[in-house]
């Protein structure tokens, strides 16, 4: 009873994530109404946050140049066999704290999932070790309900479970994102959580093969054994590579930070076909972005 209990708050979380969700966009329905953007409206019910492609980064799932990876696709191999270590942050309820739920392949729902929490970390293992292909070499899955619904993760990679090295990654976004706000995943890049629930982010090992740790021969990208994923705190204290500020939604309780649904190995893969050009600003009234009073901004893809 108190087991069925416990899923049944875990579920409520979700689904008042949703509602909220909904809410929002019912809002936002109304304020185009008012101005008579119904064309407008049109456009952003068929694109989630239509206003939002604006990055130099590969876009969502089912777009033109994205580089998200299915999780039936065939390239995988094999999946994470094993948990090394968990460490659970905060705000995370003992439902979604099952670091079980990572291995094997993707479910792309909602719940089965491990959440890290806030700050929190999990190390996976596997036998055999990735290796270093041509293309892409393991892809990590989040369960993101929608395109612009992320919570973000740093990666690292281990051959011996000691010394890791970390993707260098990327985050444009501007400002503190509450936490049923929206983020734009042409923002983002080198992190985990990038795309929505059934969709994996890529990573490629050779974009580490000049990392010291590598070069030094502390890292062997011919056997990698332990990936390490751990959470992002959104609210601007992590990093990014160059030092910029990460933002992304914050606060999340219930089941918060990364929401881990598996991890695939490809072992070198192709990333899907298609290029992805970074629109241009509009700089004029009846650009596609802001026009008059009954304009409003959508990104042209090209």
């Amino acid at each position: 009873g108190l087991q069925r209990g416990i899923l049944s708050h875990a579920r409520e979380i979700l689904l008042c994530r949703c509602i909220v969700e909904y809410v929002s966009r019912m809002i936002i329905h109304d304020r185009l109404k008012r101005i008579g953007a119904i064309g407008c409206l049109a456009i952003w019910l068929a694109l989630p946050a239509a206003w939002g492609w604006a990055g130099p980064y590969r876009p969502p799932a089912g777009i033109e140049g994205s580089h998200a990876i299915h999780m039936e696709d065939e390239a995988f191999l094999d999946w994470a066999d094993d948990i090394a270590e968990y460490q659970v942050g905060e705000n995370v309820d003992s439902p979604w704290q099952t670091p079980e739920k990572a291995l094997g392949p993707a479910e792309g729902t909602s719940f089965e999932v491990v959440s890290l929490g806030a700050g929190g970390e999990i190390t996976l293992t596997f036998d055999p070790p990735i290796s270093n292909g041509d293309g892409w070499d393991f892809a990590i899955f989040e369960n993101g309900f929608e395109d612009t619904f992320l919570e973000l993760a740093y990666i690292e990679v281990s051959s011996d479970g000691n010394i890791f090295v970390r993707f260098d990654n990327a985050s444009l976004t501007p400002d503190p994102v509450p936490s049923f706000g929206t983020l734009d995943t042409t923002n983002i890049d080198g992190l985990a959580g990038k795309y929505r629930q059934a969709y994996g982010a890529p990573f490629d090992l050779e974009e580490l093969s000049g990392k010291p740790e590598v070069v030094q021969g502390d890292v062997d990208l011919s056997a990698i054994a332990y990936i390490r994923i751990v959470d992002v705190v959104g609210d601007g204290t992590c990093l990014v590579t160059s030092g910029r500020a990460i933002y992304d939604l914050y606060p999340t309780f219930g089941s918060a930070g990364f929401d881990l649904d598996g991890v695939g190995v490809s072992n070198g893969a192709p990333y899907p076909e298609g290029d992805w050009v970074e629109p241009e600003p509009p700089t004029e009234d009846g650009d596609a972005g802001f026009g008059d009073v009954s304009g409003c901004f959508n990104n042209t893809l090209r």
